[in-house]
This record gives C-alpha cells, structure tokens and sequence, in this order.
C-alpha cells in the first residue's frame, strides 16, 4: 500500500530523484529558467520556492541549508544577492511554468520553468473564482441603445392570454 507516498516517483529511486532535483534548481537559479517535462517542473517549484523563502531568512544558517542542496556556490550567492532582492516583498509565488506543447522523440510534454520577473508582481489581474455578471459590465452605450430599441418596438396587443383579438 502506498500510504503517504504523495510525490511523484519520476521513474527513479529516491538518492536518482534527489539529485535530479538538485541539479535542477541548480541550473534554474543559474540561467533564469529550464526546459523539462511537466512532471519534473511540478515536482521542482515547491523545492525551488523553498531555497527562495531560505534566500529571504539572510542568516547563516539558512544560507547553509541553502549550500547542502545547491551544487555550486556561486549560484547560491546570486540566490542570496540578486534573486533575494528581487522577491523581498512577494509572499510566494516566485516560479511560472509555461506549457511548450511535446517533445520530438517521445511525446512527452514539456514546460518552461521561469522564474519570475521583478515586475511582473503588481499584476492586476482578476483572481479566480466568481465570474463577474453581465450587468454591470455593460457599458453606457450598450445600455442606452438597447433602452431605445425597447422604446421603438410596440407593445404586444393587450388582451386575455392565449385568445386572439378581433381585427
């Protein structure tokens, strides 16, 4: 029984899935973003957005946290120097990952892991959830015409429902 197994296997053995995972984040904080396949992009966000939250804590003890699962120590000081600073006042939500459609040989699908830009965090987009109703997103124009056509067709003939009326 597979009681409290919630990860992804990724076809590898445990110490094989690790390290994936670290070469992985190794090379996103290197080079901005990576090409995978869904899967291995789902599986990387939380551990990426984990070494980000450590960048944000500054001391040293998260710094080595930081350094026993990054390869290379020159990108874990540009995660605690550049790519801190561009997140300090985002609550989370660091990493985008865009659908790139299916691989040549397999056709497995892949993503692109980007991580954020410093900009992009004032988005004002809606949020998901309800819908917004047609009223009041009609605009002054469309309310308006639509009153004067109302006003254009006559009315019905008055009279009991369902009998019609003399000519």
């Amino acid at each position: 029984m597979r009681h409290q197994k919630a990860r992804k296997r990724l076809g590898s053995s445990s110490s094989h899935r690790k390290a994936i995972l670290r070469n992985m984040v190794t090379s996103l904080f290197k080079h901005g973003q990576i090409q995978t396949t869904d899967a291995k992009a789902k599986q990387l966000r939380p551990v990426a957005e984990k070494m980000i939250t450590l960048a944000k804590r500054t001391d040293l003890h998260a710094r080595r946290q930081a350094l026993s699962f990054i390869r290379e120590k020159a990108v874990t000081k540009r995660l605690f120097g550049e790519i801190k600073d561009r997140y300090v006042d985002r609550p989370g939500g660091y990493l985008r990952i865009v659908k790139a459609g299916a691989r040549k040989g397999d056709g497995a699908s892949i993503s692109v892991v980007q991580l954020l830009p410093v900009d992009d965090g004032g988005k004002k987009g809606r949020k998901k959830g309800k819908k917004p109703s047609a009223s009041p997103a009609r605009s002054a124009a469309e309310t308006t015409a639509t009153e004067t056509a109302r006003k254009e067709t006559p009315p019905a003939a008055e009279g009991p429902a369902g009998e019609e009326t003399p000519s």
